[in-house]
């Protein structure tokens, strides 16, 4: 039998839901930390170029940047790990107190990336610095995603739980729409010279300062219902199994693969290969990036609108078609113009919008509760580890020696998995989620 199962009526009818004011105060207060946590993933991204001038020797500029990129995929191997502490800290402690947590070590770690001195005054331990924050940054992520992805799913209405997870990448990309914006910002009031020796500092101490926002917020909501009902449900609980957790394992791989690679070539970025590659004007490129993602903004909630219509299958399935074709226009377009980003970005975030706007909703449907926070956390970091945290690496060093048709092989190759996903998992729309075990 497949490892999302689901229960009969009378035990789903054990399970208490929050009041609607409850659910959208907490709602509220897991998307504004959401979006500063994201804020401050981003900022890396995006101040890369930067990055690789103040804390690599950057007489090689190619290498240095390379470096940049190499420390940044590094953060991800912290993700999973993340995802397994902070995931037992989830569903043990609370969802809640948690996202606490996770928000303060980012938030610590992006005032500790302004503070870093550069390579010119220490040396090789501004690199070593720099690698300690980002695996800061890492173990705080890859917990923040896991948890908050469950604890989301989890004060949804179950006929609405389409539509509400899709707020999670409403405001991831708010967060990451911020840290562009800060970059469009600072790249106006700088000049080069300005910008390369302390401007983007400013964004780094921003990102720190604002994490007590979003702590106090966090300090108010409350804890997710089924969290706190799980003990009415343990009788029912079993152990999955060897099989059942291999099941668990492929399906949320095969439909995750292929869109942390897209997210973090086609928004993260973005930018910064349009600028470095194409030559294009670093300010263009910020605000085209911006234009993009302002209609990524509106596509997330009416795809979760369509998914709790319409069901997950065909969501994913018409995701894993549009991945495999993407990369060819894509590439085709971008080019130097800003113009030419806006257009080549907006259309790979449109496919990407296709599972991200269910995706928290999707991987929370696949585990049962007594193993959700922690499943969530280690499957999505995982993935995210093994395709997203390396494909900005890959897809420059293949640029570099001119065979950059390989990475759009690739992309196309992790799209043919989510369609085999679509065909993999169960339907669960509608379905509460305390009626899901693994069975």
């Amino acid at each position: 039998m497949t490892s999302a199962h689901i229960l009969s009526p009378a035990v789903g009818a054990k399970t208490t839901t929050m009041d609607k004011q409850k659910s959208l105060r907490s709602l509220r207060a897991a998307a504004v930390g959401n979006m500063l946590e994201w804020f401050d993933w981003t900022l890396y991204g995006t101040f890369a170029v930067y990055l690789a001038s103040n804390f690599f020797d950057k007489t090689n500029a190619t290498s240095a940047l390379l470096s940049v990129l190499a420390v940044f995929a590094v953060g991800f191997v912290a993700r999973p790990i993340g995802g397994i502490v902070f995931g037992r800290f989830g569903d043990r402690i609370g969802r809640k107190n948690t996202l606490i947590l996770t928000m303060s070590t980012m938030a610590l770690a992006s005032l500790m990336i302004a503070l870093i001195p550069s390579y010119e005054s220490i040396g090789i331990w501004a690199s070593v610095l720099l690698l300690v924050a980002r695996l800061l940054q890492g173990l705080a992520h890859g917990g923040e995603s896991g948890v908050s992805y469950a604890y989301v799913a989890e004060i949804s209405p179950p006929q609405h739980r389409g539509l509400w997870a899709s707020s999670v990448f409403v405001s991831v990309t708010l967060g990451v729409m911020a840290a562009t914006f800060l970059g469009i910002v600072l790249t106006s009031a700088f000049s080069k010279e300005e910008m390369m020796s302390y401007g983007w500092r400013i964004g780094f101490a921003v990102g720190g300062l604002l994490g007590i926002v979003a702590f106090y917020m966090r300090r108010a909501a409350h804890e997710s219902p089924i969290y706190s009902n799980k003990s009415a449900s343990k009788a029912e609980a079993r152990p999955l199994t060897g099989q059942e957790k291999l099941q668990i394992l492929l399906k949320v791989v095969f439909f995750s693969a292929s869109s942390n690679v897209a997210y973090y070539t086609w928004v993260t970025f973005a930018p910064s290969m349009a600028i470095s590659a194409h030559g294009m004007d670093a300010n263009g490129a910020f605000i085209a990036s911006l234009c993009a993602q302002i209609i990524t903004l509106l596509l997330l909630p009416f795809f979760g609108h369509l998914a709790d219509r319409f069901g997950r299958k065909p969501m994913v399935f018409l995701y894993g078609l549009g991945i495999m074709v993407a990369p060819f226009p894509v590439n085709a377009i971008l080019g130097s113009e800003p113009w030419t980003l806006f257009v080549s970005q907006g259309l790979g975030l449109a496919v990407w919008a296709l599972i991200a706007s269910i995706y928290p909703a999707l991987i929370a449907e696949q585990i049962p509760t007594q193993q959700r926070a922690l499943g969530v956390g280690f499957l999505s970091s995982l993935s995210v580890a093994i395709f997203g945290g390396t494909a900005p690496y890959l897809n420059t060093w293949l640029n570099s020696i001119g065979m950059s048709w390989v990475f759009s092989v690739y992309i196309m190759v992790l799209g043919l998995l989510a369609v085999i996903a679509a065909m993999m998992i169960r339907e669960t729309k509608g379905v509460p989620l305390s009626e899901i075990r693994g069975q």
